[in-house]
């Protein structure tokens, strides 16, 4: 199999990293703070837990939090946050909110204190939630028809059952039925400090940034606590779920193991064996089953870190007369992971390829705040790239070799296929046990 050769992605120097300051204020809040001067910009990050939130509720709410307060409509909000160039957006998933914006650096006062007034008082206003339930239903109902949505809530589903992690997507008729009335009690419920944490980086000196930080959001209710998520199910592993698409001229292939947790000390290993996989353009995946075969435009593998636990997917989007084949040349690559080694060629580009990206990762603002904040909400602190980076220098093939014969063995991962099952399920069962 040919490899492909992969540039050097920057300079070999030093991987350095700006400094990292914090304040824990008395209402629970964390506040970090990272002077980068590159533009006159502030980037704001506020993480909440958010574990256990029913999920049309949540996403209803993360939709219309920005939509008015006791004192402010939507428009003033937004009319005040464009006068001193700045936005804000909220977001929520099965871990947490959240809160994300930015700024020119003399104007994040205003855009701290905006962020203050919407999560000690957001109003929630009926036209408003009206609005907004019903455009989400309907990017929903969208979403349905498309092959990428179907197969990932047929994945999530056998992976983690009951769990949070396993309904990511409300039903469009549970969304429809959010009141304002409910999404202040969940509010009043759920966004609270204790736990959370707020992340600024910019053009400004770190103690004034967390002075900043502290004189906006030092007098948020601090009453709540956060509720801590359960581990994920173990995988239990089983016959090929398949999943069935009528007349459909593409099959979405997805399978999925459980992998390493990002605090584990063979997590850069991990990435390195992901990456020789399917994790890049130049991997044994995309060499296989797109540039040898032909079979897929954008095969690919990641790995995803949650709080609850830790997963490895692989993906491919194959044409329907060839489902059978694409899967098993995936499940070889597999194998051949998991019972060999990769050529020290191999492990070497797909270094260079992920130090590269840390330092693209870390070039601009907004990449440091979300890093910052992503790592937030494991315990960790930016510095924690620093360790990770050496980790990834000193990884060898043999413990590449080693992770990736736990990691990659076919017999631990969960197969699911969407897509015409009247044309691909003989070809599949030919392949393996296919489940009802």
């Amino acid at each position: 199999m040919p490899v492909l050769t992969v540039p050097d992605l920057a300079p070999d120097t030093e991987f350095t990293l700006p400094g990292c300051h914090e304040r824990t204020l008395a209402n629970g809040l964390t506040v970090l703070a990272i002077h980068r001067p590159s533009v006159p910009l502030a980037e704001v990050r506020l993480r909440i837990p958010f574990a256990y939130a029913d999920v049309a509720e949540s996403s209803v709410l993360a939709q219309t939090l920005l939509s008015g307060t006791a004192d402010k409509t939507v428009v003033q909000i937004a009319a005040e946050l464009q006068s001193v160039g700045g936005a804000l957006s909220a977001s929520v998933d099965a871990d947490r909110m959240l809160i994300a914006g930015n700024s020119l650096v003399d104007g994040l006062p205003k855009v701290l204190a905006t962020i203050a007034e919407v999560v000690d008082g957001a109003a929630y206003p009926e036209d408003q939630v009206e609005s907004e339930r019903n455009r989400l239903a309907d990017r929903i109902n969208v979403a349905r028809q498309q092959p990428a949505h179907l197969v990932q809530v047929a994945l999530l589903e056998r992976l983690y059952g009951d769990h949070p992690y396993g309904t990511q997507t409300p039903e469009p008729d549970a969304v429809s039925q959010m009141t304002p009335d409910r999404l202040r009690a969940l509010h009043a419920d759920r966004l609270h400090p204790a736990g959370a944490t707020l992340v600024i980086v910019g053009d400004l000196s770190a103690e004034a940034a967390l002075d900043a930080g502290e004189a906006a959001l030092g007098g948020w209710n601090g009453a709540g606590s956060p509720r801590e998520i359960a581990p994920v199910p173990a995988l239990r592993t089983g016959p090929l779920v398949l999943v069935d698409r009528p007349a459909s001229v593409q099959s979405s292939l997805r399978i999925a193991v459980t992998a390493l947790p990002r605090t584990d000390p063979d997590n850069a290993a991990q990435q390195l064996a992901n990456l020789i996989y399917g994790g890049y353009f130049s991997s044994r995946l995309v060499a296989n089953i797109r540039e040898d075969k032909g079979y897929t435009y954008s095969p690919r593998s990641v790995v995803d870190h949650g709080l609850a636990g830790s997963s490895l997917v692989i993906s491919a989007d194959v044409a329907t007369e060839v489902t059978a084949a694409a899967l098993w040349e995936t499940w070889y690559e597999m194998g051949r992971m998991a019972v060999g080694e990769p050529t020290k060629e191999e492990l070497e580009q797909a270094r260079r390829y992920a130090l590269g990206t840390l330092r693209l990762g870390t070039a601009t603002q907004s990449g440091l705040a979300s890093l910052t904040s992503g790592f937030a909400g494991f315990g960790l602190r930016l510095d924690w790239l620093l360790e990770h980076a050496g980790r990834l220098a000193e990884v060898t093939v043999d413990d590449v070799a080693r992770v990736s014969a736990r990691l990659f063995a076919p017999s631990n991962a969960v197969t699911v296929v969407l897509g015409d099952s009247g044309e691909i399920r003989k070809p599949l069962e030919a392949l393996t046990a296919v489940g009802a």
